[in-house]
């Protein structure tokens, strides 16, 4: 397996998660997102959409962070990172889908650089933004927690795909500041993940392209 990725990528950190939790190796490829190196013509063949991750396996090449650790449960189903029921499945994936698509695109690199950019917002201003949006996600998110059954983690006692979205928003918006407070829930499993080995390293500053 080949994954390309960026060390502060959310979408990257999910997948590393994931294949940490699998005991799955890889080669790492740096593909750095704050110099522009996704848009060069040797990453463009590989993903037109100029996004990380891109992970090379079996002669594919698997873009779409939720999609590729749901191709890595399927080819590697264990330890499982969805419970076997229906509605367990579903609960998880909706938990998933909360941060990856309500949450992360309001506030990806792509984003914040267009409002730097672009709208020629300062510093301040787009930070405000970013915690906002976070904030905002992360409380509605907390209820969903609340209303799923018992465990250390976001479904039972088992890391699965919805740690693996969770843990790298928790990196970022502590990177903005973003004010936790009150997310009692979210943050103890938060800290359970960061118990394990496998989210232990695949954090960003275990990255050979980490920069601090």
């Amino acid at each position: 397996m080949k994954l390309h990725n960026y060390f502060r990528s959310s979408a990257s950190f999910r997948v590393r998660i994931a294949l940490a939790l699998k005991g799955l190796s890889y080669d790492y490829v740096s593909v750095h997102l704050a110099r522009g190196e996704q848009f060069k013509d040797d990453f463009a063949q590989i993903n037109g959409d100029a996004l990380v991750p891109v992970l090379e396996v079996d002669g594919l090449r698997l873009t779409q962070s939720l999609a590729i650790i749901e191709y890595l449960e399927d080819t590697h189903p264990e330890p499982a990172l969805l419970p076997p029921d229906p509605a367990g499945r579903a609960r998880v994936r909706a938990l998933a889908q909360s941060i990856a698509c309500e949450i992360h695109p309001l506030n990806n690199l792509r984003v914040l650089k267009y409002l730097s950019n672009s709208l020629q917002l300062d510093e301040d201003q787009k930070n405000t933004w970013y915690r906002h949006w976070v904030r905002l996600g992360l409380e509605a998110f907390e209820k969903q927690l609340n209303q799923s059954p018992a465990g250390k983690f976001c479904h039972g006692n088992s890391p699965g795909l919805a740690d693996c979205t969770l843990v790298p928003q928790i990196f970022n918006g502590k990177r903005f500041n973003v004010d936790f407070s009150g997310l009692d829930k979210t943050m103890a499993v938060f800290s359970a993940c960061m118990e394990l080995p496998a989210f232990q390293q695949a954090q960003p500053n275990a990255c050979p392209d980490f920069e601090a």
